[in-house]
């Protein structure tokens, strides 16, 4: 393994742990700053908006910088931002921080994808996509749990400078670890600037990528946003259980993340996306049919963590492919649509909720987005076969040089 792929899983270890472990601080935080926990709450609603901004507007303002000079300046902003959500004085500095902080997060997944892509020969590239995100992943697993205690042991600042830390040694290690070239191929070169990655968007396929991440995604964390009370009001669990289970629903994620990168190189990545996306519906389905048993809803947590993010390297992968050599703007406006994505379904669920449908019924409206996403797909993928749908690399890509071909390939011939 390359080891600037260690690197960028580094940097999104850190970012997985800052966007998530406030959730088990909030209450401190809100009790510390004098505020509400509807007001806190902000601090979660604020940073996953803010992520859907930076991961367009940002990436579409470096399009003609160097890509690792890029994650360079990504990182110190993630440190700037977590450096005031620890030094915050009062209420309005930590939303300022975490505002900060989240801005980071979707460009560096974005032009961080294109990255880790290019530092692996063209059939392992849905592989190192997922090295990156498992970063991401161990964050949900082990970071989250870990900081949660710290925060509660000696106070939520000391793990926001913990977090700081980390993103001290993401920044070193980018630096020392992600090279500039390859065998001769460049990795971390800029793109052929922003007329040239917004002209990747008359790509119909694009559009289709788009929208299969975010009723993708959607599905999963409208049946997630929601999973505490479904294992307490309908499961029977204790509440004090619920951080232990959700450590098993990350377990889920991080191995399906691993196993969806590698079937997305093995196979087509359009024909993975349909078992994988399948197999979630299914998932979900007998999830809130068999709620109220506590073993199947365990194994229903572990599977619909491993299903629902076996889908991200190939969603990832398969924008990037259609975006062709113009794919740094693309690949950070799809990790805008997976924020969309849990917006979405937290919506749902939670008018679901309030109509009186139970606390089952987050889990079907995931069902139904999920069953959206295959239904999305398998359009695309007749469409994708046609002639007409292909735009030749040079109407897209400029004079930008190809990184192993992938851009060239018949857009029926995924993977």
């Amino acid at each position: 393994m390359p080891l600037g792929l260690l690197a960028l899983a580094i940097g999104g270890f850190g970012i997985g742990l800052t966007e998530f472990v406030i959730m088990g601080l909030l209450p401190k935080v809100a009790t510390d700053l004098g505020v509400t926990e509807p007001v806190a709450g902000w601090l979660i609603s604020g940073y996953a908006l803010s992520v859907a901004v930076g991961a367009i507007g940002l990436t579409a303002a470096v399009t003609r910088v160097d890509r690792k000079h890029v994650l360079l300046g990504l990182m110190v902003i993630f440190i700037a931002g977590n450096m005031i959500s620890a030094l915050a004085p009062g209420y309005g500095a930590m939303l300022a921080g975490r505002i900060v902080a989240a801005l980071s997060h979707g460009a560096f997944f974005g032009v961080g994808s294109v990255v880790a892509a290019g530092l692996v020969a063209p059939d392992r590239r849905a592989g190192a996509i997922a090295t990156m995100f498992a970063g991401l992943t161990t964050a949900n697993v082990l970071g989250v749990p870990l900081g949660t205690f710290v925060g509660q042991q000696f106070g939520w600042r000391t793990t926001f400078w913990m977090i700081t830390l980390i993103g001290v040694a993401a920044l070193g290690g980018v630096a020392l670890l992600v090279p500039g070239r390859t065998a001769g191929r460049p990795v971390a070169t800029r793109s052929g600037g922003l007329r040239t990655e917004i002209a990747a968007f008359a790509h119909p396929q694009v559009w289709f990528s788009l929208l299969l991440t975010i009723l993708g995604f959607g599905g999963m964390f409208g049946a997630f946003t929601y999973i505490a009370f479904t294992l307490t009001e309908v499961s029977g669990f204790a509440t004090t259980t619920v951080p232990w289970l959700l450590i098993l629903f990350g377990g889920g994620l991080f191995v399906g993340n691993l196993a969806g990168g590698k079937a997305a190189d093995r196979w087509t990545i359009d024909g993975t996306l349909a078992v994988v996306l399948t197999a979630l519906a299914v998932v979900l389905a007998v999830f809130a049919l068999t709620a109220r048993s506590q073993v199947l809803t365990l194994v229903s947590l572990l599977l619909m963590g491993a299903f629902g993010f076996a889908t991200a390297p190939g969603l990832q992968m398969r924008i990037m492919h259609y975006a062709g050599r113009a794919e740094t703007l693309a690949s950070g406006s799809n990790i805008a649509a997976f924020n969309v994505g849990n917006a979405l379904g937290a919506w749902l669920g939670g008018l679901t909720i309030g109509a009186g449908l139970g606390f089952t019924s987050p889990i079907w409206a995931g069902t139904g987005l999920t069953i959206g996403a295959v239904a999305v797909l398998a359009v695309a993928a007749r469409l994708a076969v046609r002639p007409a749908q292909r735009i030749p690399a040079r109407d897209v890509a400029g004079t930008l040089p190809d990184r192993g071909g992938l851009a060239d390939r018949a857009p029926g011939t995924l993977g």
